[in-house]
């Protein structure tokens, strides 16, 4: 269900943004796919391995975030990040070391954005639980063919 209210219903100083990132081949073209509390985006990102485009989907969201709240109320905002990328939650919950180069300036570039916040949790879900998310990147990986 979508919604225009920036916020969830029983805080409104909690925003939920669904990501997801993904590649046909890997790497290959990429796409992300966003979702900030009803509010859909989805972009072509180049050829990308799947988890530079888990991660990509990640800074965007964080990014458009602080848009949509402005500087002030992002500062006073509490963001759950909710992803089916396991590796990217664990990374970011420091559960798994990063060991991919290409991941470390992207790790560390989310890293920073969380500070534009209150707090940010990483939250990981099942693939079904992601589901417009999921929409979202083919639905820009179909329109680039």
């Amino acid at each position: 269900m979508a919604t225009n209210r920036l916020f969830t219903s029983d805080s409104d100083n909690r925003m939920i943004i669904e990501t997801d990132g993904g590649s046909r081949g890997n790497p290959g073209q990429a796409a992300i796919g966003v979702v900030v509390n009803g509010r859909e985006y989805a972009e072509h990102i180049g050829v990308k391995t799947n988890n530079e485009a888990e991660y990509a989907a990640l800074i965007f969201a964080l990014k458009k975030a602080k848009q949509l709240l402005g500087k002030a109320k992002a500062k006073a905002t509490d963001i759950e990040v909710r992803m089916d990328s396991e590796l990217v939650v664990k990374q970011m919950n420091s559960q798994y070391k990063i060991s991919e180069e290409s991941l470390q300036p992207l790790f560390m570039q989310v890293w920073n954005l969380r500070l534009d916040f209150k707090s940010v949790k990483f939250v990981h879900v099942l693939r079904g639980e992601n589901r417009r998310a999921d929409a979202l990147v083919n639905q820009a990986l179909d329109t680039t063919r």
